[in-house]
């Protein structure tokens, strides 16, 4: 019983994480979109958040275990 309980509450903190961490990435997106003018320094800044991102993801998937 106590496996199920720690299953089921595991899943719901994944989820609000989840959440909270894709709602932070649209606050900063939105933030960041309109101070940047020229199109090639939108593709550059998208190019290393995604490098940055690419690295973090699994840092972060292994920190909690998933």
């Amino acid at each position: 019983m106590a496996n199920i309980l720690g299953e089921l509450l595991f899943a719901l903190i994944r989820s609000i994480v989840a959440g909270w961490a894709y709602a932070l990435w649209v606050k900063l997106a939105t933030w960041l979109e309109p101070k940047i003018q020229r199109r090639w320094v939108k593709i550059a800044v998208g190019g290393l958040l995604g490098l940055a991102a690419f690295f973090m993801i699994p840092i972060v998937m292994a920190l909690l275990g998933l």
